[in-house]
């Protein structure tokens, strides 16, 4: 597929250009940001070409400017592919936006297939590079610094033992059925469908009551339901190793066993992974450490995190660290693996800043959680005025009571408190909290287009700020 990193200009763009058609000032300013950092769309042209033997040969894919348009579009109004489509389809302003005009929009698995293509490493570099234009054009001087953790959820159900063993048993048993119907056979010799008595098994166990469970009811149950599972794996990897020469004339088909071959393989890897845990912690009454766990088989990268939340204790997703600054731009943000103590983040955070500013901030405001008296020395040492983080636990001296009861530190304190509202802003407005992505990579290319957007958002507003605000009057 080619990849132009500019479209032709058409008659009919000039002559909507004669129209006077404008967009929205917000959305013309980010347009605007995107034409004139062309360090940004070589990025992204080079991620669309990553892999492409003769990527200026073929029919002509998305633009560089029409996937950086697309994803910070869909982002900002919180759409999904097909939405996105039918919008700047339907819209002439829309198709401004992301560079159509006149043109033909693709298809909504267009814009999948595109955007997929962009790396983790792509969007924190677009991300940064705005950050830098923010400071050059003297709309943020990073005096201030606040810092918070949060959870974004991927796309799994509530993770229990016989809903992952049920998951195993009735994904094989559908993999395998349609491994037989791409070789043309009726069945695979020594495969049994075994997914109703796991779907009934399973039901059992969801619906004992309290007492059934502390009984040795529960574990009879488990017992078969793995029994079942086992035998759906190992059937599963014999029809695969079975049919392994088996094949087909053509190319499509070819490649379509050989996928369903592999899936079959990776979820006969991950069954095997449930039904060892499962018959740890159930039959054997062990305590499976958390790292040994997996919560989901179609996204195995899951972590469960616990952050003594009220109403929600648990949580099934990856912890993003986020830093934002006083105007509202998030300047640092990780995915982070597993759920490590917030603590951590301050040294590399300071550094981080002061990699961008050249400073490190005069105001550092964090919750308890981030306090340790490493960090508060680690704050001093790089010239924060203002250390806005509470001592968590233990008996406070005179002098750290009479620091957190100045008027600096709870000035911190409240300016603390805007991250929630940014967090807020990011789960609700960009969509943030339930990554429906598929796989870890695509998890942080989610985020990272989510903070993207946000910073563009603030980056525009303050330009449009800036130029509609009055003159000074001179005195004469």
């Amino acid at each position: 597929m080619a990849r132009p990193t500019t479209r032709q200009v058409t008659f009919a763009d000039l002559e909507l250009a004669l129209q006077g058609v404008k967009l929205d000032p917000t959305l013309q300013a980010i347009c605007d940001l995107l034409d004139q950092n062309r360090e940004v769309l070589a990025r992204v042209q080079a991620d669309l070409c990553r892999g492409l033997k003769n990527p200026n040969k073929g029919r002509h894919g998305l633009t560089a400017r029409q996937v950086a348009g697309a994803l910070v579009l869909m982002r900002i109004k919180n759409w999904d592919y097909r939405e996105l489509r039918e919008r700047i389809a339907d819209g002439v302003t829309l198709r401004q936006f992301t560079d159509f005009h006149g043109d033909k929009v693709p298809k909504h698995d267009a814009f999948n297939r595109g955007i997929n293509r962009l790396t983790p490493e792509t969007l924190k570099y677009i991300n940064e590079v705005f950050v830098g234009v923010a400071v050059e054009l003297g709309l943020e001087d990073g005096s201030k610094l606040r810092v918070d953790t949060t959870v974004v959820e991927t796309d799994v159900h509530h993770p229990t033992d016989n809903t992952l063993l049920w998951d195993v048993v009735r994904v094989l048993t559908r993999s395998v059925k349609q491994l037989a119907r791409a070789l043309k056979l009726p069945r695979i010799k020594d495969f049994r469908d075994r997914s109703r008595s796991a779907h009934r098994r399973m039901y059992e166990i969801q619906r004992m009551t309290t007492r059934q469970r502390q009984g040795s009811q529960q574990t009879e149950k488990y017992r078969e339901l793995i029994e079942i599972a086992e035998e759906v794996v190992t059937s599963a990897t014999s029809a695969v190793e079975t049919t392994a020469t088996m094949g087909a004339t053509d190319l499509p088909t070819a490649l379509k066993i050989e996928s369903i071959r592999a899936d079959i393989e990776h979820y006969c890897s991950l069954g095997a992974q449930v039904i060892d845990q499962a018959r740890r912690r159930v039959l054997n009454g062990e305590q499976v450490p958390t790292a040994e766990k997996i919560y989901s088989i179609f996204e195995p990268h899951t972590d469960l995190i616990k952050r003594g939340k009220v109403r929600t204790p648990v949580e099934f997703g990856h912890k993003v660290f986020l830093a934002e600054s006083a105007i509202g731009l998030i300047t640092q943000y990780e995915v982070l693996k597993g759920n490590p103590v917030d603590e951590v983040h301050v040294i590399p955070s300071l550094q981080h800043h002061h990699r961008v500013f050249r400073r490190g901030p005069e105001v550092y405001s964090t919750d308890r959680g981030f306090f340790s008296e490493q960090n508060v020395e680690a704050c001093v040492n790089g010239g924060v005025t203002t250390i806005s983080i509470p001592q968590r636990g233990g008996t406070r001296t005179p002098q750290r009571e009479a620091c957190e009861r100045s008027r600096a530190f709870k000035d911190g304190q409240r300016f603390r408190a805007g991250i929630e509202g940014r967090i807020s802003v990011l789960m609700r407005g960009r969509g943030m909290k339930r990554c429906l992505a598929h796989g870890a990579e695509h998890f942080e290319l989610f985020v990272g287009a989510a903070v993207l957007a946000n910073d563009l958002m603030k980056i525009a507003e303050l330009l449009i700020k800036r130029a509609t605000r009055p003159a000074r009057r001179t005195n004469r």
